[in-house]
Formats: structure tokens, C-alpha cells, sequence
């Protein structure tokens, strides 16, 4: 064997060892992942299709078909308006998140003198908004739920509200939930930060040089840069406020459903397939929104 072949040798054997050594370290994690995601997944599809009953003998089990899909989408009342309830609050939530992370992040990314502080005075509502806080601030007295409804009667919503009383009620739902929306946009922040400081500085540098303004610069090198992590924090976002029982009425079905044992896994089942399918063909949508696109003309650059 030539001295080529030798090392050509080691180096597959070298490669070989450093793959056994990385299934190695991830096989918790695949263990984990099979039988406490894995199986329950697939037998989450399979109740779908199915009638669950308990009794003294334990659960029985009747194959039903599609009979749950219908209940759900022809018969059952509450699950059609709590599903399009959750698209109208997770679609402009998300929205409003990821832009005003985005802003945020710019303007804290400028910062010279004190960068730390404004990070964490930002980051601090994830911090502080959490477990009891978070409750009190999503269960509001009547007294605060009347000051908020007291913005339909200003100005700016009266006349939003001429054109549009769709829009118009979406902003006082923004203002009624804004101690989400600033919970929510303490991590997109930092996720934002982290990739503003990984753009190459010579990039503005040339651009300047190129008489570029700072539009051009924002859309020509900031945007397609960070389009990736946008796309991160678009589809944690999503998620997050997906898994919030106190704005999602369908997480709140799913879980009254399953505490029915007399009856309602198979239901539960059908229902949260529905739901994550919905929240799937929104992340597919995000991923659409945030594709890379491909330049027809590179010899312009402003």
C-alpha cells in the first residue's frame, strides 16, 4: 500500500471513530426522542381514527375512521371558531413580534455606550413576565379590561375603525395583549443581535463607498443576511404562542378533551392533528416567506 493510500486509510478511519463517537453521545437523545416523541406521535395518528372508552377493564379501543374529522369540522360548534380564534391572534402576533424584535435589535445593535444595559432592560420582561406575573398580567381586573376598551372610543381607533372595524378591532387586541408581545420579543432580540453582529462591517464599509443610502444598505445587505434568523425567530414565535393556553382557545379544547378519559382521547387526538397541521402549513409558509431568492442581475448592486 502506498504511503497516498495509507493516509487516505487513516483518514476514513479517523472519520470513521469520530462518527461512531457522535451517534455515541446522541444515542440518549435518539433514545429519548423514539420513545418519549417517537411512539407517542404515532399513536396520536392512530387514535385519531378511533373511539376510546374507559371502563373498569381499562380503555377500549373501536376503530371509527374519518368519524372524528367530521364531528369536528361539521358538528362540533366551539372547535371551527376557536381555530379560525387562534389564525387571527397568531398570525398578526407574529407579525408584530418578529418586526419589532427586528427594530430593536437595530437600534440596540448602534448602541455604543451602555449596550448592556438597554440588552438586558429589554430582555428582562422573558425574565420577570413568567409563571404567576404572567397570570395575574393575562387575567385582568375589570377595571384595567375597561381602560383598555376605552381605546376603541379614542381618535386614532374611531377612524381606523370607519374603514376597517376588522383592523381596527386587531389593534385594541394588540394593546390588550402587550404584555405578550413584550414577553415574546426579549429572546427574538437577542437571537436578532446575534445575527446583526456576525454581518462583515467591510460589507457598509463598500457599500458607503458606493454612495449606497442606508435603505439600500438595509435591503441589499442587512435583510438577505439575516433572513435566517428571522426565519428562526418567526417559527419560535409561532410555537411559542401556540403553546400559550391562555390566548390559544384550541390548546385549551385539546386539554379538556384529553382530561375526558370516559370518551375524548380519540377526539383530543383528531383535534390537536388539525391544530398541528394548521401550525405546520404556517411554519411551511414562513419558510416560503424567508427562502432564499435567487439574483437575476448581479452586476447591480443599488
Amino acid at each position: 500500500m502506498s504511503e497516498k493510500n495509507k493516509k487516505v486509510h487513516k483518514t476514513k478511519s479517523f472519520q470513521r471513530r469520530q462518527d461512531k463517537y457522535g451517534y455515541l453521545f446522541m444515542l440518549p437523545w435518539i433514545v429519548g426522542f423514539v420513545v418519549f416523541t417517537m411512539i407517542p406521535f404515532v399513536m396520536t395518528v392512530y387514535l385519531s381514527f378511533t373511539e376510546v372508552k374507559q371502563d373498569i377493564r381499562g380503555f377500549n379501543i373501536k376503530f371509527t375512521g374519518i368519524y372524528n374529522y367530521r364531528q369536528a369540522f361539521f358538528v362540533n360548534t366551539d372547535f371551527t371558531p376557536a381555530l379560525v380564534s387562534f389564525l387571527g391572534m397568531i398570525i398578526p402576533y407574529t407579525v408584530v413580534i418578529v418586526i419589532m424584535a427586528f427594530i430593536l435589535a437595530m437600534l440596540l445593535n448602534t448602541i455604543v455606550k451602555g449596550k448592556s444595559v438597554f440588552r438586558t432592560i429589554y430582555f428582562l420582561p422573558v425574565v420577570v413576565l413568567s409563571g404567576p406575573v404572567m397570570y395575574q398580567l393575562m387575567n385582568l381586573n375589570p377595571e384595567v379590561e375597561g381602560q383598555v376598551n376605552e381605546l376603541y372610543y379614542t381618535f386614532l381607533i374611531r377612524m381606523i375603525y370607519s374603514y376597517s372595524p376588522i383592523a381596527a378591532g386587531a389593534m385594541v387586541s394588540l394593546f390588550d395583549n402587550l404584555s405578550i408581545i413584550l414577553w415574546y420579543t426579549g429572546i427574538p432580540i437577542v437571537l436578532f443581535i446575534n445575527g446583526l453582529q456576525k454581518i462583515n462591517p467591510s460589507l457598509y464599509e463598500a457599500a458607503r463607498i458606493d454612495s449606497a443610502t442606508n435603505w439600500q444598505i438595509l435591503w441589499k445587505i442587512t435583510m438577505p443576511i439575516i433572513r435566517p434568523t428571522a426565519l428562526i425567530v418567526t417559527v419560535f414565535t409561532i410555537v411559542q404562542l401556540g403553546a400559550m393556553d391562555t390566548i390559544n382557545p384550541v390548546l385549551v379544547m385539546i386539554k379538556e378533551r384529553t382530561a375526558n378519559t370516559s370518551g375524548g382521547f380519540g377526539y383530543a387526538a383528531t383535534i390537536s392533528w388539525i391544530y398541528s397541521l394548521i401550525v405546520l402549513a404556517i411554519i411551511g409558509a414562513a419558510f416560503l416567506l424567508f427562502r432564499e431568492r435567487k439574483i437575476k442581475e448581479t452586476h447591480k448592486y443599488w
